[in-house]
C-alpha cells in the first residue's frame, strides 16, 4: 500500500483507530529494522508529544506536521510492503497507546523525556549539548 493511500485512509477511521495506523506507520518507517525497543522508544516520543500538545493533540496530527517524522519527509509513493514488519508495528503501536493510558507511574517509557530523535549517523543541531539514549541507531533526546 502506498503511503500516501494509508495516510488519507486515517483520515476516515474512528480515532482511536486512526491514531494507531498512524503510530504503526510512523515506526515502521522509522524503526522497522530496529529492535523492539527501539520501536517502543519510537513511539514513545510521538505519544509524548501528543500529551504536550506541541505538535498537535491526535497521534496523526504529531506524526504529520512538517518536518517532524518519516511520515512527512517520506515519499507519498513509497510502498509500505514488508507485511510483516507492519503488523509488528502496528502490534507496537497499540501496545504503546495502551501502555500509554495507565497513570504516569505504571507506565513502561525507555526513553524518559525524550520527545526528538535522529539516527546515530547525523548529528541535528537540536542535538547538540544534549544528554541522549542511544537504541539500536536512534539517539533519543529531550529537547524541549
Amino acid at each position: 500500500m502506498k503511503l500516501s493511500l494509508l495516510l488519507w485512509l486515517t483520515t476516515l477511521m474512528p480515532q482511536p483507530v486512526a491514531d494507531q495506523a498512524c503510530l504503526a506507520t510512523t515506526v515502521y518507517l522509522e524503526a522497522r529494522s530496529q529492535p523492539a525497543d527501539g520501536q517502543w522508544a519510537v513511539a514513545e516520543v510521538a505519544l509524548r508529544r501528543r500529551d504536550r500538545g506541541h505538535y498537535g493533540d491526535t497521534v496523526c496530527k504529531v506524526v504529520t506536521a512538517p518536518h517532524q517524522f518519516a511520515t512527512t519527509t517520506t515519499s507519498g509513493s513509497f510502498e509500505i510492503s514488508n507485511l510483516p514488519a507492519f503488523v509488528k508495528a502496528w502490534d507496537v503501536a497499540g501496545n504503546s497507546i495502551h501502555n500509554w493510558q495507565l497513570p504516569l507511574a505504571q507506565r513502561r517509557m525507555l526513553v524518559p523525556h525524550a520527545d526528538h530523535f535522529a539516527t546515530t549517523t547525523i548529528s541535528p543541531a537540536w542535538s547538540h549539548n544534549r544528554p541522549s539514549v542511544t537504541i539500536g541507531d536512534h539517539a533519543f533526546y529531550a529537547v524541549n
